[in-house]
């Protein structure tokens, strides 16, 4: 009784699936099987393998009735082998019908044929009740498992044996209808939503769907991918009264100009913060605090390369060179020799004597050359330390690469802006005289730190860019 206990609580659970197309109507069913025979102690069988197939008729969707042949292949517990033939005749009731999983209950007459290898062959009359379920995987075509308990009387007076029988097979259907009156795809049977009108989808069970939830079902939905909250036409699709690209419902700034380009609100932005909005802008990288145009370009009035509204002398007087806050800046004698010779000389850098210690005195010298280097950040500078011919040749290369060294280090710490990767400093030692060693004062010029711009071209066009900006 344990066997068909569990076949009963495992009918009873599939039956609980989800509607599901399945034939109607008068038809015919095919169930080919094959599972195991757990054989009544009193048989004195082993439990064994048995298969066949049953062949029914059904009249409708609750009731028909089937036949059943199978075959089932034992041994004696004494020894030796049977064959046990099953027929059985039975009505069949499905408990819900039309849906993917159809439990159902069957029951009648039963006949086993006992043929054992050796001996008389016995034939056992009897009634049979069994539960199954159906897994339809199409209209017409399924799974079937089926777990039945097959009584017999072996003799008038003998107590009545319980075989239990545990199937899994096949299920065909043949002929039947299915109906689908307003041809949605849904049957009738499962249809939740008749008269669903042509064209539309429609779910599972057969009502409308509307994807994005614009209130035109899908398949009349010209637009079926429309934001959620967006104000649709008839034909589904988003209505955009400004023309901006988001939709009236999602779109908080209604009013938009047409060409502004907006965020996913529908409200224009102004990334340059000028007050022209953005895709209107033809400046769209305006410095802020700019003055600018209707066109959102920045207005330069005294032309010296600084905006109106960032140049704190407006006034400046054409040809000028102008400072970052456009104010005219002197250009003194030594920024001049780096735009005339791309190099400055310094022949006034003191150091102690035989060390790379700077003295106070030259400061600022260095100093006024740091402020010149502020301005150009672009150029790649190389400081040169320069000695002259008195001491050892590669104690002099030394000494002047590590004065160099001194002065950049000044340098960076009286500029932090300087940058790290701009100067490079290199010893030249005796190597390179601008005068004759052999009198004092040539000696003192060949003492000298010089600032050498690497990469000229650089300079040359910086220097025409900046022509340019003080001209019409």
């Amino acid at each position: 009784m344990n066997r068909i206990r569990a076949a009963a609580v495992l009918a009873v659970l599939c039956g609980v699936a989800a509607a599901h197309a399945e034939t109607t109507g008068l038809q015919v069913t095919l169930s080919p099987y094959a599972g195991g025979a757990f054989w009544d102690q009193l048989h004195k069988l082993d439990d064994s393998f048995m298969f066949g197939g049953r062949a029914g008729l059904a009249f409708s969707p609750w009731f028909g009735v089937e036949g059943t042949y199978g075959i089932g292949l034992t041994g004696l517990s004494a020894g030796g082998d049977m064959r046990v033939n099953h027929i059985g005749a039975d009505a069949v009731f499905s408990l819900a019908p039309g849906r993917r999983l159809v439990p159902y209950v069957a029951g009648g007459w039963a006949q086993l044929e006992f043929d054992p290898d050796a001996g008389d062959t016995q034939t056992l009359n009897g009634w049979e009740a069994g539960l199954g379920v159906r897994w339809m995987l199409r209209d017409a075509i399924g799974l079937r498992l089926d777990a039945r308990d097959v009584l017999v009387e072996r003799d008038p007076d003998a107590k009545w044996l319980h075989d239990i029988f545990v199937t899994a097979g096949l299920h065909f259907a043949l002929g039947g209808v299915v109906r689908d009156t307003d041809g949605d795809g849904v049957t009738d049977g499962k249809d939740r939503c008749e008269g669903t009108p042509a064209g539309v989808m429609v779910d599972a069970t057969g009502c409308p769907t509307d994807s994005d939830r614009d209130g035109v079902w899908d398949g009349l939905d010209q637009c079926p991918g429309t934001p959620r909250g967006a104000r649709v036409d008839a034909k589904g699709c988003p209505v955009d009264s400004d023309g901006d690209g988001v939709p009236d419902g999602p779109d908080n700034c209604g009013d938009t100009p047409r060409g502004a380009t907006v965020d996913a609100a529908g409200c224009p932005s102004d990334a340059d913060a000028d007050g022209v909005w953005d895709g209107l802008d033809q400046c769209a990288s305006t410095p802020r605090g700019a003055v600018v145009n209707e066109l959102g370009c920045p207005i330069d009035s005294d032309r010296d390369g600084v905006y109106d509204g960032l140049d704190r002398c407006p006034a400046t007087p054409e040809d000028v060179r102008v400072d970052a806050a456009g104010c005219p800046i002197e250009v003194n004698e030594k920024e001049t020799q780096l735009l005339d010779t791309g190099m400055i000389r310094l022949s006034n850098i003191n150091f102690e004597t035989a060390k790379a210690d700077l003295r106070p005195e030259s400061f600022a010298a260095l100093d006024e050359v740091g402020k010149i280097l502020t301005q150009w950040p672009q150029l790649q500078i190389e400081i040169g330390g320069h000695t002259d011919s008195y001491g050892d040749e590669a104690y002099n290369r030394d000494l002047s690469r590590r004065r160099a060294q001194a002065v950049l280090d000044h340098l960076r710490g009286k500029f932090p802006d300087l940058g790290e990767s701009q100067y490079t400093v290199k010893g030249y030692g005796e190597a390179q005289p601008v005068a004759d060693n052999a009198t004092r004062d040539g000696r003192t010029l060949n003492r000298r730190v010089e600032f050498k711009v690497l990469n000229t071209e650089t300079l040359k066009k910086e220097v025409e860019r900046r022509k340019l900006l003080r001209k019409p």
